[in-house]
């Protein structure tokens, strides 16, 4: 009981964050020795998680490049069903505590003029849409440990109540088996008291048979006196 009440302390403690709301800002990104414009939210958490879901969430957009380093390169996006063949986005975190920034961007010298706006106006929409799908899944992730912790708590709670009913079972028929034995003892100590006053009147019957043959065995010896002096 330590133990959940100890989760339950902290489930309520990681519960009482503020509603967290989403803000993209504008923000330059050194790129391959460029800095280039670019789309930046911020939310909390590790880098390693945070860029893990950034590029679940860009595979959306198009093939995501694994680096052996930062950034992301996101090839042939997909916008609005739109292929850009040969075009890339670049993805960048960076943590700083428990705040990681999680940037995209473009080289606009990658792309036809012509699109460099429209493509920036979805990559502002894809920061703030992908803060936004991070901080639901990170909140339903902590949704999801509380409803463990509470199923663990009522799984506990059903085996406490089965075992103080099984438990009240067993003191029940203690105490009827204390009843039938209590029972048991009054009868046995009667019939101790009856055993006694048998064997004290078997005692006494023993001592008037035996009284008995001795007056027989006097008669019997004055009969046979009786008889010798018979001539």
């Amino acid at each position: 009981m330590i133990k959940f009440n100890y989760l339950l302390l902290l489930l309520l403690i990681s519960g009482l964050a503020t509603s967290q709301t989403v803000k993209v800002k504008t923000q330059q990104q050194r790129i391959k020795g460029e800095s280039i414009d670019g789309f930046a939210v911020d939310v909390e958490g590790n880098k390693s998680d945070v860029t893990s879901s950034l590029t679940k969430y860009l595979k959306e957009t198009g093939k995501v490049k694994f680096l052996t380093f930062d950034p992301l390169v996101i090839t042939d996006p997909i916008f609005n069903g739109t292929v850009y063949p040969k075009k890339s986005i670049y993805a960048y975190t960076t943590e700083s505590g428990n705040v990681v920034t999680a940037w995209l961007g473009i080289k606009a010298n990658e792309w036809e003029q012509k699109d460099v706006a429209p493509i920036n106006k979805q990559l502002q929409r894809m920061a703030n849409e992908f803060g936004i799908r991070y901080n639901r899944e990170k909140v339903q992730g902590q949704i999801d440990e509380t409803q463990q912790a509470l199923d663990a708590v009522d799984k506990q709670t059903l085996r406490f109540v089965n075992q103080g009913k099984d438990l009240a079972t067993k003191l029940t028929n203690n105490e009827l088996e204390k009843v039938k034995l209590q029972k048991a003892l009054e009868a046995n100590a009667l019939e101790n008291a009856v055993l006694k006053v048998k064997i004290e009147n078997n005692k006494k019957a023993q001592d008037s048979v035996a009284n008995a043959a001795v007056q027989i065995k006097k008669v019997k010896e004055v009969q046979l006196e009786k008889l010798r002096k018979i001539n």
